[in-house]
C-alpha cells in the first residue's frame, strides 16, 4: 500500500478528472477504490502493464509512477476524445511511458504482450481468453468480473495466470461500468444484458437470465416489465435495512435459471425472479414489486431472501469461486 500512497502523492488526481481544457470526466471512479485495486495488482518497478479503461487518465498515470521511467503501460478505452486527451495530459507532465490507445480491450492488446499485469476499470462479460493469453505466466490480471449473465453482478477479482489458465486467488466488493464496444452515451442503462427497455412515460429496463428461452420480439422480457410497472403489488422487506453487496452476491450464486433485474427508475436497481407469466423484484430502497399478492415468483424471491438471511447476509468475500471455461474466456461462479 505504501507505494500507491506514495505515487498517489506524486500524481495530481484533479489534472486528470477536473482538466482546464478537457472538462470534468464523467462517470469516473472513486480514487480509495482505485488505490484498492492498484495495491491488489502489486505492481513492480520495470513492469509491463496493460490497463483497460483509460477514463480521465488518472489511473494510467499512478500506473506509469509505480513502474518508473524503465516499466511501461499500455492504456485502452474505446472513447477517442479520452485517449487523446490523457495522452496529451501525459505528455504535459513528461510522462514517455505510457501510451494510450483506442481499442475495444476485451481484445487485450497484443502490439505491447506479454504483459506482467493487467487491470480493468471497466466489466466484460467474462474473463477474456486474450488477456490469459497476454499475461505471463505468474502474472496478475485485477478485474470485475460478472457472477450472473444480468448487469450488476460483479465481484472485482485478483486472477493468477498460472499455466496459461486463470486461478482466482480472491474476490472483492465492487465493479464498474461494463465494457462496451462503442462508448457509452446513456450512463443510467446497463451496457449490456438488457432484454428490454421503456423510455415512455418514464426510462425503465429488464434483463432476464432465461433470454435465450424469450421469442425474437422478447415477449417474455416485455410482459415481464409490464407487469411490474403497471398496477404491480407492492411491499415493503420486513428485514433490516438491505446490504446491497451481499444480497446481490447471494442472489448470483443461486445460479437459478429465472434470474430476473431491473430498473425501474434511474437511480434504483432491483433483483428478482420472474417467468412468462409472472414477475417479483427487490428495490434497492426496499420496497417490493409483484404481478400479485399471490405471485408465484414473490413466493420464489421471499424464499431467497429468507434464506440470505439465515446464511448471515454473508459478504462477497466469503464465497468460494471458480471459473468454468467458454468459448470465448473464463466464466466466473461462486458457491458456499
Amino acid at each position: 500500500m505504501t507505494a500507491v500512497v506514495d505515487a498517489a502523492q506524486a500524481v495530481p488526481e484533479r489534472h486528470y478528472t477536473h482538466h482546464d481544457g478537457r472538462g470534468v470526466t464523467p462517470h469516473r471512479s472513486n480514487p480509495a477504490v482505485i488505490h484498492r485495486e492498484l495495491t491488489t495488482l502489486d505492481v513492480q518497478a520495470g513492469m509491463n502493464i496493460a490497463e483497460f479503461g483509460t477514463g480521465s487518465g488518472y489511473s494510467g498515470a499512478l500506473l506509469a509512477e509505480l513502474v518508473g521511467p524503465t516499466g511501461h503501460v499500455t492504456s485502452l478505452d474505446v472513447d477517442a476524445y479520452l485517449v487523446k486527451w490523457a495522452n496529451l495530459i501525459h505528455h504535459e507532465r513528461s510522462l514517455d511511458h505510457i501510451r494510450c490507445h483506442v481499442a475495444d480491450g476485451t481484445a487485450g492488446f497484443v502490439e505491447r504482450a506479454p504483459y506482467d499485469r493487467m487491470v480493468a476499470w471497466c466489466t466484460p462479460p467474462l474473463l477474456p481468453q486474450a488477456w490469459v493469453d497476454q499475461t505471463v505466466d505468474g502474472g496478475l490480471i485485477v478485474a470485475p468480473l460478472p457472477i450472473a449473465a444480468v448487469p450488476n453482478m460483479t465481484v472485482v477479482t485478483r486472477v493468477r495466470v498460472s499455466g496459461g489458465e486463470p486461478v482466482v486467488e480472491a474476490v472483492f466488493t465492487g465493479g464498474y461500468i461494463e465494457a462496451t464496444g462503442s462508448p457509452k452515451g446513456n450512463l443510467d442503462l446497463p451496457g449490456r444484458w438488457v432484454d428490454w427497455e421503456m423510455r415512455t412515460p418514464a426510462p425503465s429496463w429488464i434483463s432476464i437470465a432465461w433470454r435465450e428461452r424469450d421469442d425474437h420480439l422478447h415477449t417474455g422480457a416485455r410482459t415481464a416489465l409490464a407487469r411490474l410497472l403497471k398496477d404491480a403489488h407492492t411491499e415493503q422487506y420486513a428485514g433490516a435495512e438491505l446490504d446491497w453487496p451481499s444480497w446481490r452476491t447471494f442472489a448470483a450464486h443461486l445460479a437459478d435459471p429465472q434470474l430476473t433485474m431491473a430498473g425501474l427508475s434511474p437511480d434504483l436497481w432491483a433483483i428478482g425472479h420472474s417467468s412468462a407469466t409472472t414477475a417479483a423484484i427487490l428495490q434497492q430502497d426496499g420496497t417490493i414489486l409483484a404481478d400479485r399478492p399471490d405471485s408465484p415468483s414473490l413466493a420464489v424471491l421471499l424464499d431467497w431472501l429468507t434464506a440470505w438471511e439465515a446464511a448471515g447476509r454473508p459478504a462477497p468475500e466469503t464465497y468460494t469461486p471458480a471459473f468454468a471455461r467458454g468459448a470465448d474466456g473464463w466464466h466466473l461462479r461462486l458457491s458456499r
